[in-house]
């Protein structure tokens, strides 16, 4: 499709189908800039014509051609207190909270971080990659969050305020981050940590205190140059930064920053380019192996089975404890009744 002309009807109509096809295939759900990348991949489009797509396709949501949920949305922007009326019978609805009593075991949380040498979270730059790694973070129970949280003074405390029980317990905390690779991304340890410093001084309702960054360990596992090329993923020809309606670009000598040691060692070595970490969605398979290995470097590769051991033994405690009081057969009998 030429998205430089004028697309009629037929030809919109076919995009809606190959989108729609390709979600099928990719199994979750893109933003509307991640489909640029998609399209760009599969030889629909070019890259010059990404935002081209992200307005045709927000013009099929608002038009009915395509479902208005097909894209992303950050959950920040939902609304919260939407209550739904319940539609099972009376019955069925004590009968399921009964038969949640007998598998109340899958409630309870245990403690994941015990007895381990460290405490993990995760920041990306994208929207797309929450969707691609919440598999294995969940896997691991390693909280993740899309980066542009870090303007939000509260979502920064609470981030510090769960590495501060951490260090307070004794585990050494880890940063693992996602995301752009360009000039300002490869430097993003020293971003994140001045984010977290200009927090340090805070105090909750509680009489808590922040939490000092110091020991805190930021590992940046992506977007790095070797993935990129071996992967064929796009380059972005241009080093914008900021406000983009003022063409602020680090690629050119009037941008304030242009001379600073770390953008010329980037034009030295990349060139005036960039790739978006929204790009690593095109080869998801990878995309999630590349954040496997940063978790398993960190936590180990027998991770899952100690997490595994201790859902086994909640397991086994919950079964006791209702052993004890000789509940099963009453509510089972219970049950049966409903």
């Amino acid at each position: 499709m030429d998205f430089t002309k004028r697309i009629g009807k037929r030809k919109i109509g076919d995009f809606v189908d190959f989108i729609k096809q390709k979600s099928d295939e990719i199994g979750f759900r893109v933003s509307s800039r991640g489909w640029g990348y998609i399209l760009e991949q599969a030889g629909y489009i070019t890259k010059d014509q990404f935002n081209k797509v992200e307005d045709l396709i927000n013009r099929c949501r608002k038009s009915g051609l395509l479902p208005v949920d097909f894209v992303a949305e950050e959950s920040s922007r939902q609304f919260s207190e939407i209550h739904i009326p319940s539609e099972e019978s009376y019955e069925g609805h004590v009968a399921s909270w009964l038969q949640a009593a007998l598998d109340c075991e899958a409630y309870y949380t245990p403690d994941w971080w015990k007895d381990e040498e460290y405490y993990v979270q995760m920041v990306v730059e994208k929207i797309d990659l929450i969707t691609l790694f919440q598999p294995i973070c969940r896997q691991y129970h390693i909280p993740i969050a899309n980066a542009k949280g870090w303007s939000s003074i509260l979502q920064r405390a609470e981030y510090a305020r769960r590495f501060k029980e951490a260090e307070d317990r004794g585990l050494k905390c880890v940063l693992l981050y996602c995301g752009d690779h360009d000039p300002d991304g490869l430097r993003i340890s020293d971003t994140i940590l001045k984010n977290l410093e200009d927090v340090s001084q805070i105090r909750w309702n509680n009489g808590e205190d922040g939490f000092d960054p110091s020991n805190l360990e930021i590992v940046r596992f992506g977007l790095n140059y070797d993935f990129i090329i071996k992967n064929k993923l796009t380059w972005i020809d241009n080093l914008i930064t900021g406000n983009t309606q003022k063409k602020m670009d680090l690629g050119s000598p009037t941008h304030p920053n242009h001379r600073l040691a770390y953008v010329q060692q980037y034009l030295k070595k990349v060139g005036r380019r960039k790739c978006e970490a929204n790009s690593i969605i095109v080869v998801p398979d990878k995309g999630k192996q590349m954040c496997k290995i940063a978790v398993q470097e960190i936590l180990g590769e027998d991770a899952l089975g100690r997490f595994a051991k201790r859902r086994k033994e909640v397991r086994k405690k919950i079964v006791e404890v209702m052993d004890a009081v000789d509940v099963r057969e009453a509510i089972e009998e219970a049950i049966r009744k409903l």
